[in-house]
């Protein structure tokens, strides 16, 4: 990527996910996400890294950077990594040293979906599947931990920190959250409390579980429910995503292992945003950390 596209390393690596299926944020919880992220990618020199289609999140994330490039030239380093198979008018995006019209105009009745055209890089993932996400979700991951390796201060060794931002999001999300927090080092993980499905369920959990990630009868059963009527399950399919969520709510207290980040942002008049920290990591990732959510904050006003 630095010798291809000639990009510099970034500062922080902003990997989005969430719903792949188009759903609404309230206006004020998009106005934070959206001028949010930008910001901490514009100040810190961050790459984003989304699913790279014009769905769901990743259109949000398309929303933000239209309105970023309406009003400044500052360009910011957003990567689709996408399954080929997916994408819509994939004949026209074959060829090598070329430039090709791309077709961003998705047709209804077909099964694929079309890029993002928002985004300033593809990289396309092809295992020979057609109409099926998957193929690049092992790429992704690699990729990330690959860049996270790579030093942007050799004096002390520093690389190149990775966060996980949550907006809404199906059962699986919280599956790569649990992954996220598992990795050496572990993987910080802004949740957007208020976004709907897997983000709030993921916050639900993170403010009522306690320490060992257990939480009271009563809860559980309430979150079980949640769980069933969110994602139509049955009880045995919501108890087997309960305790993924549980084990994510393990980490919340191996204060050295995890960053859990809850942002909450609410359609009452007192807007808000609860940052909860758990430290995890060296002290300039940590002061990078803060530094970016503290964007977050202030690119609505709320600091």
């Amino acid at each position: 990527m630095t010798k291809e596209w000639q990009l510099e390393l970034p500062k922080l690596l902003i990997s989005v996910h969430g719903g792949l299926q188009n759903f609404e944020l309230q206006p004020k919880l998009k106005q934070v996400f959206g001028k949010g992220l930008i910001k901490a990618a514009m100040t810190t020199g961050a790459w984003i890294f989304t699913g790279g289609v014009n769905t769901g999140v990743i259109r949000h994330v398309g929303d933000a950077l239209k309105d970023h490039a309406s009003k400044s030239r500052g360009k910011i380093c957003t990567i689709g990594i996408a399954p080929w198979g997916i994408v819509e008018n994939q004949e026209d995006l074959i060829g090598k040293d070329v430039v090709r019209p791309y077709q961003t105009m998705s047709n209804p009745m077909s099964k694929l979906t079309v890029l993002n055209s928002m985004h300033s890089h593809f990289i396309l993932a092809d295992n020979g599947t057609t109409g099926k996400y998957g193929a690049e979700v092992k790429l992704r991951r690699q990729l990330e931990k690959h860049i996270s390796l790579q030093k942007i201060n050799t004096r002390i060794g520093q690389g190149v920190p990775v966060v996980a931002l949550i907006v809404e999001g199906g059962p699986n999300v919280i599956s790569i959250v649990l992954e996220y927090l598992r990795d050496t080092p572990p993987v910080p993980v802004v949740v957007c409390d208020g976004s709907g499905r897997a983000s709030d369920i993921l916050a639900f959990g993170h403010k009522y579980s306690e320490e060992g990630g257990l939480i009271n009868e009563s809860l559980r059963d309430q979150l079980l429910v949640t769980i069933q009527k969110t994602f139509t399950y049955t009880r045995t399919q919501a108890q087997h995503l309960f305790i993924i969520l549980m084990e994510c709510m393990k980490k919340k207290e191996l204060v050295m292992q995890m960053y859990l980040v809850s942002l909450s942002c609410h359609s009452c008049i007192s807007n808000y945003i609860n940052l909860d920290f758990h430290f995890c990591c060296s002290p300039i990732f940590t002061l990078c950390l803060h530094f970016v959510l503290q964007l977050f904050c202030s690119a609505v006003g709320f600091c």
